[in-house]
């Protein structure tokens, strides 16, 4: 088998790993990304045909390019794949596709040994940039004898990819939201779970979102530890973007439901939240737009009043008066669709004092518990910006430094130690 020596070794040729890429590459740092399949590849068989991106173009990319056409516009699946291949070739990085790790250890004394599909790769740095979208998973609550057709939104592509007959969405974020909607438009009958969430306004006074979630600080918020889960975020970019309401989902025939708690003898089971879910998420909403008044107030800003967007419509009747119990037969629900999440998955990394009981990297701003360990693309790595296009970049930038920093005391240690 082969082996090879670098200074950092890169694992992920994603987002997070093409961040990592351009600023080593600006410091001069010598490295190796490492792709197991092709670059960006969940953008390219883990996303559905339809999904766009959940901020603007203007918005949802590195400094260095910018998306071809309208800014304002939602860039799709196909264009941010060619994003991500195109700035790929724009730094040079030093990317090898096809290449996947299947285990990581500790060298004695200080490195790194990485067993690779094409030989071992011993690193002196290592920067694990596999993103926050690891495992997806689906609660052990309907089983596989029940008849139903059930599969993660990673694996959802469109209606046709479905049985005939009712689906159930469960999920009120992004990806459940918007598949619901898509089902619903093509035709198909639709029921939709919905959890605890937050509701921002897609765009208010004349700006997007995301704008006014840099302005107010929200994209610089931290968390306490390390590991802690994203906020569920009801929005969308779909059909040129739009605030999601779930009673505007209802109103094209989208029975909505509380969270998903069990399943007996073909009966699902659901909580009594749905009706304080949609109350929260409501809040939220109202919350934004009442920060958003006040900063235009306190800046003396020129931007248009939206008397409109404070209005929020009444509850719908699945709402008012919720299913409790489904018959998922009685209710020819033939398909689930879970949109619930990712778990991590670092059981190829055979280096327990990284991780805490629950299997979560130990870090500081993606620092490892482990000199020379890194961390890269996770959600809240540093703040709530960290797992989008533009945060991982700006993370990646703070770990280069720390990076070479640490190269750089360790060979003037080996030079004082030669004299």
């Amino acid at each position: 088998m082969s082996s090879q020596t670098v200074e950092t070794l890169v694992i992920g040729g994603g987002q997070a790993g093409l961040a990592m890429s351009e600023h080593l590459g600006k410091r001069g740092a010598h490295h190796l990304v490492l792709e197991r399949r092709r670059i960006a590849e969940r953008w390219r068989t883990e996303r559905w045909d339809s999904l766009v991106a959940n901020g603007p173009a203007w918005h949802d990319r590195f400094p260095g390019m910018t998306f071809p056409g309208d800014q304002n516009a939602f860039a799709t699946r196909d264009q941010i794949v060619d994003y991500f291949v195109d700035y790929a070739a724009l730094i040079n990085s030093p990317m090898r596709c096809g290449v996947e790790v299947s285990e990581l250890s500790q060298l004695e004394g200080a490195g790194f040994r990485a067993v690779t599909s094409e030989g071992i790769i011993e690193a002196t740095n290592v920067v694990v940039a596999t993103g926050p979208f690891q495992r997806p998973t689906i609660p052990n609550i309907v089983p596989a004898t029940a008849g139903i057709e059930q599969m993660h939104s990673a694996h959802y592509r469109n209606p046709s990819q479905l049985r005939e007959g009712t689906v159930l969405v469960v999920g009120a974020g992004s990806s459940g939201v918007q598949i619901a909607d898509e089902l619903a438009r093509s035709g198909r009958n639709v029921y939709l779970s919905v959890g605890p969430h937050k509701r921002p306004p897609r765009r208010y006074r004349g700006r997007d979102f995301v704008y006014w979630l840099g302005v107010l600080g929200e994209w610089d918020t931290k968390v306490l530890t390390p590991g802690t889960e994203h906020v569920t975020i009801a929005v969308s970019g779909a059909r040129g973007g739009h605030t999601v309401d779930f009673r505007d989902l209802a109103s094209q025939g989208i029975t909505l439901l509380g969270t998903t708690s069990s399943h007996r003898d073909g009966v699902l089971h659901f909580a009594t939240d749905l009706e304080q879910n949609i109350a929260d998420g409501d809040e939220d909403y109202l919350s934004v737009l009442r920060r958003a008044d006040a900063y235009v107030t306190q800046n003396a800003l020129d931007l248009p009043a939206d008397p409109q967007a404070w209005h929020i419509g009444s509850n719908p009747r699945s709402v008012t008066d919720p299913i409790f119990e489904l018959n998922l037969a009685a209710a020819g629900i033939t398909s689930i669709v879970w949109a619930t999440g990712y778990a991590l998955n670092f059981d190829w990394i055979r280096l327990k004092q990284a991780f805490d009981e629950l299997g979560r990297p130990l870090h500081q701003r993606g620092v490892s518990a482990v000199p020379g360990l890194y961390f890269l693309g996770l959600s809240w790595l540093a703040r709530r910006a960290s797992a989008f296009i533009w945060g991982v970049w700006h993370d990646a930038e703070h770990l280069a430094d720390h990076i070479v920093s640490r190269t750089a005391r360790a060979a003037a240690r080996t030079e004082s130690d030669s004299v």
